[in-house]
């Protein structure tokens, strides 16, 4: 009787650790997809815009955030796509771009060591531009083939649809380093 008894409370004890650790795992994996949501939303990239920075099939981490600098790397919404691009100029700045695909902001040239070769790729935007107000004017790395804020058919990018700044790779796991 003794034994059974201890059979008994063991399987109970079993139970509520197996119950316990799944209510436990099923918390944490709750709580990663909320954070991956709301705060670090993990991304794919598609194409090849921002060749060499990043490439197609790698993931990337995102911060959320409503500031950014001249040379981020961001996640922003056109339409039903996301596009990885790099912030160049802000809110009033005013952006030009001479035929050999040096870039000015404000009337300074633009310093990008992330470029491999400079393009003016397809703009038929009216140079010099001002970025309008609540807004960020993008560029991918690839010039000659990205198709990004110098085009009136994407423009400015709205605050309102930046998913944020890029900081990380991490996948595949041997290019896993933070975003420049």
């Amino acid at each position: 009787l003794e034994s059974e008894l201890h059979r008994e409370k063991h399987k109970r004890r079993y139970k509520n650790v197996l119950r316990s650790t799944a209510y436990t795992l099923v918390v944490v994996a709750a709580l990663a997809v909320l954070a991956a949501v709301l705060w670090m939303p993990v991304l794919r990239i598609y194409g090849s815009s921002m060749t060499p920075t990043l490439s197609e099939g790698q993931i990337v981490v995102s911060v959320k955030g409503s500031h950014f600098e001249h040379g981020d790397v961001v996640g922003v919404y056109y339409g039903s796509k996301l596009l990885v691009k790099r912030c160049i100029a802000t809110a009033g700045e005013w952006v030009d771009i001479d035929d050999d695909g040096n870039v000015y902001v404000n009337n300074q040239l633009l310093d990008e060591p992330y470029l491999v070769e400079k393009a003016f790729g397809e703009c038929d935007l009216k140079l010099p531009y001002q970025v309008p107000e609540n807004a960020i004017f993008v560029m991918g790395d690839h010039r000659s083939t990205s198709i990004d804020s110098r085009s009136k058919s994407v423009g400015s990018i709205d605050m309102e649809d930046v998913v944020g700044r890029i900081v990380l790779r991490i996948w595949p796991l041997k290019d896993i380093q933070l975003v420049h």
